[in-house]
């Protein structure tokens, strides 16, 4: 998986869906969900970021032959 654009419009659309989620369950007086649902975006979001990191090492693996 490449880094480009496609990526970082992900991420930011999970922030965006996050903040609505977020907002419209505080406005209802559900605070709980509201730190749940940010947590699980926060989670995602995370998991997604790893996944680019680890793909990131076993290049820099395979550029200098640590297989």
């Amino acid at each position: 998986m490449s880094l480009d654009v496609n990526t970082i419009f992900q991420i930011a659309g999970i922030g965006i869906i996050v903040a609505m989620i977020q907002t419209v369950l505080k406005q209802m007086g559900k605070d709980d969900w509201a730190q749940w649902v940010t947590l699980i975006g926060f989670v995602v979001i995370l998991y997604m970021a790893a996944t680019m990191i680890d793909d990131l090492f076993e290049k820099i693996k395979n550029v200098f032959l640590f297989m």
